[in-house]
C-alpha cells in the first residue's frame, strides 16, 4: 500500500503537466457530451411514449420528465465511472506517454506503440467487465441493502478489483513483455482508483490521476529492485 500512495501523490503532481491537462478538459468534455446526448435521447423518447400511448395528460407528462430528468442525474453520477474510463482509455497511451516521458525516459525509450484501435479495445473490455462484473454482483447488493452499508463496501471491492486490473492493462499495452504487477499491488491501485471516484469533485480527475498512478505504480516496482 506504501507504494500506492507513493504513486497517488506522484499521479496527483502529473495533473499540472499541460498535455495531461489538455486531455482532462477533452476527455470531461467528451464525457459531459455522451451524458448530455443520451439523456436528451432518453428524456425525447420518454416523452414521446407518454404521449404517444395517452397514459397521462400533459401535466402529467411534464411531472413525469421532472421525474425522469432527476432519475437521469442520479444516474449519470452512477455511471460517470463507467463512461468516463471508457473516454480516458481513448486517450490512455497519451497519458502513459506523458507520465513515461518526464519520470521514466529509459522505459518511454523501449515502449510499444499503442495506435487508437488498441486503445478503443481495452477501453471497451473495460467497459464490459464493468458491466458484467457488477451484474454478477448485483444478487449480493441488493440482499445486503438492509444492512445499510453492506452494499457500498461490497460495491467498493468489486470495482477495486475491476478497476486495478484495466488500470494495469492500460500500461501493460505500451510495455507487452513487462510481467504484471504483483497482487497485493494491483489491489492497492484498483482501491485508491476507485475511492477517488467516490469523493465529490476529486471524482472529476481520478480517471487521469488514476491513469498516472498505474504508470507509477508499474515503474516504481523496478525501480525498487
Amino acid at each position: 500500500m506504501a507504494r500506492a500512495v507513493q504513486a497517488l501523490f506522484l499521479a496527483i503532481g502529473d495533473l499540472s503537466s499541460p498535455r495531461v491537462l489538455r486531455i482532462l478538459a477533452i476527455s470531461l468534455a467528451l464525457t459531459l457530451l455522451l451524458f448530455i446526448a443520451a439523456g436528451a435521447a432518453l428524456l425525447a423518447g420518454a416523452r414521446w411514449a407518454l404521449a404517444h400511448w395517452l397514459w397521462l395528460g400533459a401535466a402529467g407528462i411534464d411531472m413525469a420528465s421532472v421525474l425522469i430528468l432527476l432519475l437521469l442525474i442520479a444516474g449519470s453520477w452512477l455511471l460517470f465511472r463507467a463512461v468516463a474510463i471508457v473516454v480516458v482509455g481513448l486517450f490512455a497511451d497519451a497519458i502513459v506517454a506523458d507520465v513515461e516521458g518526464r519520470h521514466y525516459p529509459a522505459a518511454a525509450a523501449g515502449a510499444v506503440d499503442v495506435g487508437w484501435r488498441q486503445s478503443a479495445a481495452l477501453a471497451l473490455a473495460s467497459l464490459a467487465r464493468l458491466i458484467l462484473g457488477n451484474l454478477a454482483a448485483l444478487p449480493f447488493y441488493i440482499l445486503l441493502l438492509v444492512t445499510g452499508i453492506g452494499t457500498p463496501i461490497l460495491a467498493l471491492f468489486v470495482n477495486a478489483l475491476l478497476l486495478g486490473r484495466d488500470l494495469e492493462a492500460m500500461v501493460l499495452a505500451r510495455h507487452p513483455g513487462r510481467p504484471r504487477l504483483e497482487r497485493r499491488a494491483r489491489w492497492s491501485l484498483g482501491l485508491l482508483s476507485a475511492a477517488s471516484f467516490l469523493v465529490p469533485v476529486a471524482n472529476l480527475l481520478a480517471p487521469i490521476a488514476s491513469a498516472a498512478m498505474a504508470v507509477h505504480m508499474l515503474h516504481l516496482r523496478r525501480a525498487d529492485r
